[in-house]
């Protein structure tokens, strides 16, 4: 099979912030082409959850993305801090989001957001057996209501195309299909 991967000859940073930072690569293309100005942006990972309530009540969340100026119903997760492992990550997000606790973490699978312009993963997780255990613990900018839907519910919401964010999803196709309900 032919070696299609590129040699990074170059990287400059442009931006370096908390949330994304763009590099200007140069490259070198296997048949030996340069691409000169080849931008790239780097972002933390991130984790997501189709979160299970112990009464088997989906909860997602529904918050205002300013970059697409919407209110987006979604579900719970977030960045995942510095070297924290994944799964951690995402119990972290699930008690500050929604103030529950999930009697099992599951990982049902990892995608790029954006293989060709970002470097970042996300983690999909399945949480069941899910508990109020406090109140929410939100990021200086995060203000979202925690909703619950029934499994049909959300079935119905991603054939009705009301759940607008691609990773999630693709998050919830997965956990779908792992119960057995799609």
């Amino acid at each position: 099979m032919k070696d299609l991967t590129w040699k990074k000859l170059s990287s400059t940073y442009v931006h370096k912030g908390p949330w994304a930072t763009l590099r200007q690569d140069k490259c070198e293309m296997p048949d030996g082409r340069i691409v000169e100005d080849y931008f790239v942006l780097e972002y933390p990972n991130w984790v997501n959850a189709v979160a299970i309530t112990e009464e088997n009540k989906v909860l997602m969340v529904r918050q205002y993305r300013h970059a697409a100026g919407i209110v987006s119903l979604e579900i719970p997760g977030g960045v995942i801090d510095g070297d924290e492992a994944p799964e951690h990550a995402v119990r972290r997000e699930l008690l500050e989001e929604t103030g529950y606790e999930f009697d099992k973490v599951e990982f049902i699978g990892s995608v790029y957001p954006n293989p060709s312009t970002a470097n970042n993963i996300t983690y999909g997780y399945l949480a069941t057996g899910g508990k109020k255990v406090t109140g929410q613990s939100l990021d200086e900018h995060e203000e979202l209501i925690v909703e619950e839907y029934t499994i049909e519910e959300v079935k119905q919401l991603l054939l009705d195309h009301k759940i607008p964010q691609a990773l999630h999803c693709t998050a919830l196709f997965y956990a779908l299909i792992k119960l057995g309900v799609l």
